[in-house]
């Protein structure tokens, strides 16, 4: 029953917000978002840190076809609820200085999301998994093309075509899968792990998987809606798409790509490797040239990316717990990055590296946040993303040891474009646009402060995160090398 009180609350809490007018709306998501936290922590309390599902939830749903709504949380899930969680009360609470039109609304959809998102993270049944990925979607189109910014119709637009083609080939993919399982069909996941394809069949089947979490992820180069789309979605949407709805499609190629089609991985992995690789430097290399704060993480975005999948694809425990624990550290940073240059674009009306400077010496708690945030991103040693990278690289190395000291460029490209960004935004001299700026409100350190000491928690104790999968992807790896 837990795992359905974790879906069903949010969509609750989102009916109840709808019926609330004016800004009064956003209180009531952001406590509904807190008892969703503590359902999220409360499951992890009594979670027992073994490969066993549970909370486990399995009724008929279209019970002549053999269709089951099975949900249910094993550690790689936990972590991924655990996140979505943590981040979306934070979200919400970040978004207390604007004053959206139809707040309702805005609000109702963020709650409906996170029915989604973990729908997604919980699903044991393909036909569940692709009705909560769909689910997680639309509230997003939503967000934003209608809060978002001059060019948000193009830009949704587009962001609606990549994600509906990877939608349909997922779909035909778990079709062709549920058609395969013997006796009366099913489309538990169980029974897709269970499949014996032949190679030809896994290799389509790959493409069509692959292709439909890639775009999602994004992965090079199934990447060009996403620098478009975070420059122009809302703050509130931007910090979801990047810190929670990425996560669906790495945790999508985990749960249902590598152990589904394993012949079809051996004889692609290669490929994917070398999409990730470039992926990594491209990212990087474009963000390095960048004069727009939010495009610059954007692209960063895709850098780290493309070491979380390139560490999935080496098929080894140093490659998937590295992408484990760095899905929770990307999380926690990039929705840390994000409202910070919120936060700095609300005081003083742009985005424009160029346009700034002497930021800190009015902001001494901003400019601790803002570094810890940044040396979180740059995998600095005791922070969070150290741990992450370091796995992701161990993994990738004895993968490949030329592909291992390509993809760690990835440190040195990535200190190079967030210091020189913090450097021009928050140090030299103040000018007529920073000389007011003024330091963190209430509000904002109750947001920052949370992520701030997620950043330590990861970087100084990663087993308390790293005990929970290991089990899980222990089991999986298992699966896929059968």
């Amino acid at each position: 029953m837990l795992t359905a009180l974790l879906i069903l609350w949010p969509a609750l809490a989102a009916l109840l917000v709808l019926l609330v007018k004016g800004q009064g709306a956003k209180k009531i998501a952001f406590g509904a978002a807190l008892v969703e936290l503590v359902l999220g922590v409360w499951a992890w309390i009594n979670f027992t840190p073994n490969a066993s599902t549970q909370f486990l939830l399995n009724e008929p749903w279209i019970a002549d076809a053999g269709i089951m709504f099975k949900v249910g949380m094993d550690g790689i899930s936990l972590l991924m609820v655990l996140l979505t969680v943590f981040l979306v009360p934070l979200i919400i609470l970040s978004t207390f200085k604007h004053n959206y039109e139809k707040p309702s609304s805005f609000y109702a959809l963020i709650l409906f999301m996170q029915t989604g998102l973990v729908g997604v993270f919980t699903a044991l049944d393909a036909f569940v998994f692709y009705f909560f990925w769909e689910v997680a979607l639309i509230p997003i189109y939503f967000i934003a093309g209608m809060w978002g910014g001059e060019n948000r119709v193009r830009v949704t637009f587009k962001f609606f075509i990549y994600t509906v083609f990877g939608s349909l080939f997922m779909l035909a993919a778990f079709v062709y899968l549920y058609f395969q399982t013997p006796g009366a069909h099913s489309s538990e996941e169980v029974a897709f792990y269970q499949l014996i394809l032949d190679a030809g069949t896994q290799s389509w089947l790959f493409w069509f998987l692959f292709i439909a979490f890639a775009i999602k992820m994004p992965v090079f180069p199934f990447h060009t809606w996403q620098p478009d789309t975070y420059s122009e979605a809302p703050a509130a949407g931007t910090m979801l798409l990047s810190g929670i709805m990425l996560k669906m499609g790495i945790y999508g190629a985990l749960r249902w790509l590598l152990p589904v089609v394993p012949l079809g991985v051996s004889q692609w992995s290669t490929v994917v490797m070398v999409l990730a690789i470039i992926g990594i430097i491209y990212g990087a290399i474009i963000a390095i040239r960048q004069q727009d704060m939010k495009r610059l993480v954007a692209f960063s975005s895709v850098s780290h990316v493309g070491l979380i999948a390139a560490g999935l694809f080496t098929l080894n425990e140093h490659g998937l717990q590295g992408a484990m624990v760095q899905m929770l550290s990307h999380g926690v940073n990039v929705v840390g990055m994000f409202f910070i240059i919120d936060i700095i674009q609300s005081r003083i009306g742009t985005r424009e590296i160029a346009a700034m400077g002497g930021i800190t010496q009015n902001t001494p708690f901003l400019s601790v946040c803002f570094l810890v945030l940044l040396l979180g991103t740059v995998a600095l040693p005791l922070t969070n993303g150290f741990v992450g990278e370091f796995l992701l690289l161990m993994g990738v190395y004895q993968y490949n040891n030329w592909m291992g000291a390509i993809a760690g460029l990835t440190i040195i490209l990535g200190a190079v474009y967030m210091l020189r960004m913090f450097q021009r935004v928050m140090f030299g001299e103040q000018n007529d646009i920073t000389r007011g700026f003024t330091d963190l409100t209430f509000t904002e350190k109750a947001v920052l402060v949370p992520l701030v000491v997620m950043v330590f928690w990861i970087g100084l104790h990663p087993n308390t995160f790293l005990s929970l999968s290991e089990p899980s992807v222990l089991k999986l790896l298992d699966v896929i090398k059968r």
